[in-house]
């Protein structure tokens, strides 16, 4: 064989000849991903950092997966056989940093050769703070009223507090954790219920499972009222007299539950007992409370004055 033919045969025009290889190549190229399919999905966000530090900023906690090859290899790859993570381990002291997003291929994913993988973001900037812990007291969140003429006179929590971990920035300005909401509006008795506490920060953690027996007792309201100027009425006096009363009116201050207070007629309930007096003259009697027209539970805590001069004289009838 003349090789220095066939070397010449193979020079001849060989700018035509790469140029048409090329352009196969290009074309082959265009082929193949043309065939290609691609699908998106998100997977947690793993940080691996040392132990004495926390995230100090907020971050994507899930990380876009896209996934390029044939239709029949990428709907076969679930979830669970990529996983994303971002390893800041080396560094031990507070501050900024930043790395690249990596990953690992499990499962299908780590048998599938052709199959091209990326993630977005594919680096993140993050800043790590010192971890801290403290006991943190905890605050009940009320949502409605009690029952009006009711009123809570102490409540209990247990646990009262609970350890919160996080960043030292953020855990430094925090003073109480609150609950959620407890719906209290028209009870009129005790209750309990068990609560979940509120995390004040997706950065922080609270330790156990975050729950608290919250329990209220309930109490009727005991108020102090004044009732002032109530008329004086005369009992029992005797046909043919007539009685003048000095003071004509008095004050009495009663103290009870609202509601049986805002339902008492105080119009009523004073006066003086003549049953005695049988002759013209002057009289100083004790001013009475007639029980009969206060409800049961209601107590007179003063009466003013408690006496009553009468001057008792014979009717013109």
């Amino acid at each position: 064989m003349d090789y220095k033919k066939l070397l010449a045969r193979l020079a001849e025009k060989w700018p035509a000849k790469v140029i048409s290889i090329m352009v196969a190549i290009i074309l082959f190229a265009f082929h193949r991903m043309g065939d290609l399919q691609e699908r998106f999905f998100s997977v947690p966000l793993r940080l691996d950092i040392n132990s004495s530090l926390v995230p100090g900023t907020p971050y994507p906690r899930n990380i876009r997966v896209t996934i390029r090859g044939d239709n029949s290899s990428i709907y076969r790859i679930g979830e669970d056989d990529i996983e994303a993570y971002l390893d800041l381990s080396r560094y031990t002291e507070a501050g900024t940093y930043r790395a690249s997003v990596e990953m690992n291929k499990k499962g299908i994913a780590a048998e599938v050769e052709t199959l091209e993988i990326s993630l977005e973001p594919a680096e993140l900037t993050l800043e790590l703070d010192t971890k801290m812990s403290k006991f943190v007291p905890i605050s009940p969140d009320f949502k409605g009223y009690l029952e009006t003429g009711y009123e809570m006179v102490s409540y209990t929590m247990e646990p009262s507090q609970m350890v919160l971990e996080g960043p030292m920035k953020l855990l430094t300005g925090i003073a109480e954790l609150s609950t959620e909401t407890i719906e209290i509006q028209g009870r009129n008795s005790d209750f309990a219920v068990r609560v979940r506490v509120k995390n004040p920060n997706p950065l922080l953690f609270i330790r156990g499972d975050g729950m608290t027996d919250f329990q209220a007792f309930v109490q009727e309201l005991i108020m102090i009222k004044n009732f002032e100027e109530l008329p004086i009425s005369v009992a029992a006096l005797g046909p043919g007299l007539k009685a003048v009363l000095d003071p004509p009116a008095a004050s009495v201050r009663i103290q009870g539950a609202q509601n049986e207070l805002d339902a008492l007629d105080p119009m009523t309930i004073l006066g003086v007992d003549c049953s005695l007096l049988t002759v013209p003259g002057s009289y100083e009697l004790p001013l009475n409370v007639f029980n009969v027209f206060i409800p049961e539970g209601l107590t007179v805590d003063r009466l003013e004055p408690e006496t009553i001069r009468i001057t008792i004289s014979r009717s013109e009838e």
